[in-house]
Parts: structure tokens; sequence; C-alpha cells
């Protein structure tokens, strides 16, 4: 005989879902039938979605809210760097960006790659400042003594030997105005210079091709150039050292007394160039500032020379990455430079 096993839903109007599986129990075979109500079923899904649609909604609020609070933080630098460029439009020109130290982000790189640039900007604008103040500067003497020359020429008529030698002296004072404003240029040229372009040549070629046009002046002053300099291969951009060893060769000769002596040696991947006179050397107040530009000693601030050729020399040896120097070496006066190679 059959007997039910469990309890039967109740039969009603309504749409039932049913799902039968045999399963095993007590070692006989039974078949299990389930029913659902098909308004059961619905009612949940609709609760389901409900749930579903809340938590979508107050998790795309919370995104939406870290999303701003996150975009905020990192658009704070943006914005303060906006600030300090609108301040360095109206001319702080000292300014530079406030960079974090202890961060290493896109917008950090940003930050600094901004202040190397403002830097670089303001350096250019430093030398072009001095550019002019220095040439005004200089510039006045001659173009005052040009204009004395013509006014006493002009003034009443002039014999041909007169006017010959005004001519001479007007002359003399255009080329050292040429020459003042070549050494001006060429020290501009040389500040705004990113790099050397580095060339191999002998040691040896290079300072005697820079000591060759100095020699017949020599001659001419009774005076004597020697030459020492290693056998030996450098690495430098001869465009700016050539002329820079001919200025210090230049100062000895002008402001120096006997045998201007030209050494130099290479070590440890350093070309150390120097040249010393047997002069009475360099006034003390004079060393700290010899390198500056338009810096003369007073006994020779009514010769000749434009006091730049010191400056073009630690230019260029700057620009190589090195430095130049200036001493009293008991015999007399010794300068140089000292750069890689």
């Amino acid at each position: 005989m059959r007997r039910d096993v469990g309890s039967l839903l109740p039969i009603t109007s309504g749409t039932l879902r049913l799902q039968a599986r045999r399963v095993t129990a007590g070692g006989r075979p039974r078949i299990v039938v389930a029913a659902v109500r098909r308004g059961h079923r619905d009612e949940a899904l609709r609760e389901l979605l409900a749930q579903l649609a809340l938590a979508s909604a107050l998790t795309l609020i919370a995104a939406s809210y870290v999303g701003y609070r996150t975009a905020r933080a990192a658009l704070r630098p943006v914005e303060r760097y906006r600030g300090g460029a609108a301040t360095l439009a109206e001319g702080a020109q000292n300014l530079r960006l406030d960079v974090p130290a202890d961060r290493d982000d896109e917008i950090t790189r940003l930050g600094h790659t901004l202040n190397h640039m403002l830097d670089r900007l303001q350096a250019s604008a430093e030398r072009e400042r001095r550019f002019v103040a220095d040439a005004s500067h200089e510039l006045r003497t001659p173009l005052s003594l040009l204009r004395a020359e013509l006014d006493v020429a002009l003034h009443r008529p002039r014999s041909a030997a007169e006017l010959t030698d005004t001519l001479r002296s007007v002359d003399t004072e255009v080329q050292r105005l040429i020459d003042l404003s070549n050494a001006l240029l060429d020290l501009e040229e040389l500040g705004g210079t990113a790099h050397v372009t580095r060339t191999r040549v002998r040691l040896a070629d290079l300072v005697d091709s820079a000591v060759a046009p100095h020699r017949r002046t020599a001659e001419r002053s009774g005076r004597r150039l020697a030459v020492d300099v290693t056998d030996a291969d450098v690495e430098v951009d001869t465009r700016w050292l050539r002329p820079a060893i001919g200025n210090l060769v230049d100062n000895a000769l002008r402001h120096g007394r006997g045998t201007v002596s030209v050494t130099a040696a290479v070590r440890r991947h350093r070309l150390r160039l120097c040249v010393t006179d047997e002069g009475d050397g360099f006034a003390p107040e004079f060393l700290p500032r010899a390198f500056d530009r338009f810096t003369r000693a007073e006994a020779s601030r009514t010769g000749e020379g434009s006091g730049l050729g010191l400056a073009f020399v630690r230019g260029v040896a700057t620009a190589h990455g090195g430095g130049a120097y200036a001493e009293n070496t008991g015999r007399g006066g010794a300068a140089g430079l000292d750069v890689p190679c």
C-alpha cells in the first residue's frame, strides 16, 4: 500500500512552479516533488532587484564622492603651480614652485621640471641684463673719447698732420670698440651654451696654435715665450679653449715682465694649464675678483684691455665642467685653468 511521506501544499487556483527530483531514502527510491507559487518567486525577484538598485545607487554616490576628493587632491598641486605661474607673470622672478621633497609622482616631476625651466629663464634674463649694463658702462668711455676727438678736430681748421693724428686716435678707439663688442658677444654666447662640443686633439697642437699669434708680440717687447706641454691627447672644445689659452698668454704679456711660461699636462683625465710670468704678480685685493667682468688691476686701468679676458677664461673652464685660478708664485703671477678632458 502507498502512503504519503511529508506534507502537501493545498491546491489553489494560482500558478505553481513544480520540480521533481529522484532521491533514495531508507534504501528505497523515492520521488520528491517541490512546488512554489509563481507570485512568491516574482516577489522575491522584485525585492532582489530593489536591493540591487539601492546598492548600486549607494555605490555610485560613494564612488563619485571618493573620485571627487581624489581628483581635488591630485589637482591641488596643479592649481598651486598655476597660482605660482600667475605670480611669476606679474614680475616675481625669484619665486619658485613649492614641490614636495618626499614624493615622486607625475605632478611632482612636473613641478621639478618647471622649477628647472624657471632657473634657466632667470639665468638667461640675468645674462641679458648684465650684458646691457656691461655694454652701456664700457662703451660710454670710448664713445666719449671719439666724440671729444672729433669735436676738437672740427673746432678749427687743422693741418693734414693734425687730421692724420686725429684719425689714428679715432681708429684706435674704433678698434677698441670692436674688440670690446666681440668680447662681450663671445661671453654672452658662451654663457648661453648648454654644452661644449668636444673633439680629440693633440695637446701640443692645441697649445701651439693658441700661443703662435703672440710670439711676435713677445719678440717686439724683448720677451720670451716658453712652452712645456706633455705628449697627450685631450677631448675639449677647441673653438673655446684655444682663445682662452690665448687670453692667458696675452694677459701675461700685457701686465707681466720677463719670460712667459706656458705649461700643460694631463693627469687623471684632467687638463691643467698654467701661464706664469716674472712680474710683480697680482695685487692681493685683486685676486678674489680677478675673473669678474671688467675687473682690471689699478695699474692697468688706463692701459689697453677690456677686463674681459680672464672672465672669458673662467667661462670656458666652467662650460667644460672645470674651473680657473689665479695666484702669486713668489716669482710672478700665475693664471690657468683645470678642466676634465
